[in-house]
């Protein structure tokens, strides 16, 4: 076969394959959004139920935050007793509103460039809540420290309840908080007899 023939041959090839590919190309047009299965739609769920889960965690442990915040603002003598715990319960509410969930949405095809992320961080709930009323503090300062230890009784019980229902990895996290917080009410408890 001369480099002619093989050329004619080459190019025969080319083109078969270009109006294949042509073919392919109008063959595999968009043909509207596909609806997701039922393993993407219960994962979607799944991944909405969590980021609600932490927004109600992060919620509780900023609700705290701003008691802290109030009692020190009240009672500046109490200071050093209440900055330790008040820099433990900001910890609490940055570490329970890291690490969103990626949600797909149900009616999209399945892509990179097709997700929303629906995270709950403290500053994404920061923005959608209303300012708050200032936290009344009673002008006793055995008082407000007695009123602190039940807000810590609270959060932590809303830690706990929310373990039942919390992916193992956040459950864990939950679980550090609660014993956390039942660990503040006990001082704060012990610190008001004092």
């Amino acid at each position: 076969m001369t480099t002619t023939g093989r050329r004619a041959l080459l190019t025969a090839g080319v083109s078969a394959a270009a109006a294949a590919a042509l073919t392919g190309c109008t063959a595999s047009e968009d043909p509207g959004p596909r609806k997701p299965s039922a393993a993407e739609v219960e994962a979607e769920r799944v991944a909405r139920a969590e980021a609600a889960l932490r927004l109600r965690s992060v919620t509780a442990s900023r609700t705290l935050l701003e008691r802290y915040d109030a009692a020190l603002a009240a009672h500046p003598a109490l200071a050093p007793r209440l900055t330790p715990l008040r820099r433990s319960v900001a910890a609490h509410a940055k570490a329970l509103g890291e690490g969103g969930t990626t949600v797909r949405p149900a009616t999209a095809a399945p892509s990179p460039s097709a997700t929303a992320t629906a995270t709950a961080t403290a500053s994404a709930s920061a923005s959608v809540r209303p300012t708050a009323p200032p936290v009344p503090v009673a002008a006793d300062p055995r008082t407000a420290l007695k009123e602190l230890a039940a807000a810590e009784r609270t959060a932590a019980d809303a830690h706990t309840a929310a373990l039942v229902t919390a992916p193992p990895e956040y459950a864990r996290l939950l679980a550090s908080v609660a014993a956390a917080g039942a660990a503040h009410a006990y001082l704060l408890t012990e610190g008001a007899r004092a």
